[in-house]
């Protein structure tokens, strides 16, 4: 089976997400043509709720009536990642910025919230931590810095050529843009000096023209350069947070870009970051920003022609706005929020550093999928007649191949695995123990009790066969992925060992060695035959 993901956030005329809809209120469409919607939930953080069990000294004692005594740590479930752009960023801009996500790690970082400073440039960067000073520490450093050599070239080239105006002339083939940069270009040469003197004027036009080309090549690849570089690392940092469990939400802090020639590495980003659970909100560091015609006012005007000024500035302004377009882009292909058009940028990273409170997952099964890599358009519509917002990515590439049931198996169990959700398939019991076996050192066990009353097994050969995939894993206070074992009990029981078990259950004891601190335990069991699973938490705090 090759399912087919769509989150979708639904907003009222007030912007607030809607959590009272239906699977018959949804209607989903790919290429046109209506799909049949097979999975359908809501997610809101009441549903995402994260119960854990506290561990225990050994030796165990017998659990005594009541509620079991909260533990003292509490395990993170939510992650934020501060990206900040200082590729493309102005001084101006980065110190708005900065203070914005200065108050914002001061005021709003709840005790189980993880955030991190990240950096295009990969300078003055801290990972995930509850520590604010680390924090602070980090966003102090954040202002432009130039990620390739030719983005530390001088302004002042002549002719003045934005991104662009240079993927017009470079990639488009713009005629106007062309014939504009080569009047430009001469005025340049008689000014430099460089024009050739008594030569004929179509030699000075050959010139001119072999002087706008190269300097559209030139800007056009820095421009490119620029934007892979912020395209890799918002892989990396997706990669990372493929790992950690909870709620995961990246802020995109820039002043927008554009990406031509780029599609496929773009549309790449967004495949990760729906499969991965990611969010990408984006908050657009100009604020209300007026259009930018003249350049950086930090930097000399270099204007040799004025009478083209209004022309350079058209595809100036043109060029800013589908920056604009490339962070709603992000945002809204991935399911997250964008900021932008306004100053207030503390109360932006407040909006778009959250998740929405409620959205839904659809999923649905394509009709004659051909595995070719193919894009598919999507579009999610409501039966109701209120008049609510909708918000869901527009399409997918098609995989290359099918998935395999051992395939479908690992990538339940990772989901699992890599998430908060406490999920009953299976009745499963979860206990932790521990004992130090040094000053430094511990042992942890982890142990899982099944209940096989409700487990299918089938009947093959006169054994009562079923397999169980146990999965333990254990993450440190920040999230941050520790070790982890699997274990496949496969069972082949006669009739009498199966009612023996049916009464008492199977217990699965995994062992892990680890220091004193503080630990969060995910407990995975997956059936084969039914493929259902169940998930637990635990949480475990080793004294030093």
């Amino acid at each position: 089976m090759n399912l087919v993901p769509v989150r979708v956030i639904v907003r009222d005329a007030k912007g607030h997400a809607v959590s009272t809809l239906h699977k018959q209120d949804f209607q989903l469409f790919q290429d046109g043509k209506p799909q049949i919607i097979s999975n359908f939930s809501v997610v809101t953080p009441a549903s995402i709720g994260n119960p854990v069990v506290a561990t225990s000294a050994a030796p165990a004692v017998a659990p005594q009536p009541g509620a079991p005594a909260p533990p003292g740590f509490l395990p993170p479930s939510r992650f934020v990642a501060l990206l900040f752009d200082d590729a493309y960023i102005n001084m101006q801009d980065a110190m708005q910025a900065r203070i914005a996500a200065s108050r914002y790690v001061d005021s709003s970082l709840a005790p189980t919230d993880r955030a991190a400073v990240f950096t295009v440039s990969g300078q003055f960067q801290v990972d995930f931590t509850d520590d604010r000073g680390k924090l602070q520490a980090a966003l102090k450093g954040i202002q432009p810095r130039a990620v390739t050599a030719a983005a530390e070239a001088s302004s002042a080239d002549c002719p003045p050529m934005e991104y662009y105006e240079a993927d017009a002339i470079e990639n488009r083939n713009d005629q106007q843009a062309i014939s504009v940069a080569i009047q430009d270009a001469l005025v340049c040469m008689i000014h430099t000096g460089s024009a050739p003197t008594g030569t004929a004027q179509s030699t000075q036009l050959v010139a001119a023209q072999a002087l706008v080309m190269a300097a559209a090549l030139r800007k056009s690849e820095a421009g490119q350069q620029e934007t892979e570089a912020v395209f890799r690392r918002l892989r990396e940092i997706l990669g990372r947070m493929a790992a950690l469990p909870g709620q995961r939400n990246i802020v995109l802090i820039s002043p927008g870009f554009i990406f031509p020639n780029l599609e496929t590495e773009y549309s790449d980003i967004i495949d990760r970051a729906i499969r991965q659970s990611v969010f990408i909100n984006t908050l657009d560091a100009r604020g209300l920003y007026t259009p930018d015609l003249n350049g950086d006012i930090s930097q000399p005007t270099n204007d040799p022609n004025p009478a083209f000024g209004g022309i350079r500035s058209s595809y100036r302004l043109q060029g800013q706005t589908r920056q604009t377009e490339t962070l709603s882009a992000f945002a809204t292909d991935t399911g997250g929020w964008a900021f932008h058009g306004n100053n207030d940028l503390g109360r932006g990273l407040q909006e778009v550093a959250s998740a929405p409170d409620a959205y839904y997952f659809l999923a649905f099964v394509p009709s004659n999928l051909k595995f070719d890599g193919h894009f598919h358009s999507l579009k999610v519509t409501l039966a109701t007649k209120d008049k609510f917002a909708i918000q869901a990515r527009r399409g997918y590439f098609a995989p290359l191949h099918g998935e395999t049931p051992e395939e479908v198996a690992k990538r339940d169990i990772d989901d699992a695995i890599f998430s908060q959700e406490v999920r009953h398939g299976l009745a499963v019991g979860l206990q932790t123990q521990y004992y130090k076996t040094g000053a430094m050192d511990a042992k942890l066990a982890v142990l899982a009790h099944v209940d096989l009353m409700h487990v299918r097994f089938t009947k093959t050969d006169g054994r009562n066969q079923d397999a169980l995939t146990v999965v333990a894993a254990v993450f440190d206070r920040d999230g941050n992925f520790v070790t982890g074992k699997e274990e496949v009990v496969s069972m082949k029981l006669r009739d009498e060992t199966y009612q023996r078990l049916c009464r008492s259950g199977v217990t699965v004891k995994t062992s892990f060695d680890l220091k004193p601190g503080d630990y969060v335990v995910r407990l995975v069991v997956r059936d084969s035959n039914a493929a259902v699973l169940s998930a637990e938490n635990g949480v475990v705090e080793i004294p030093y």
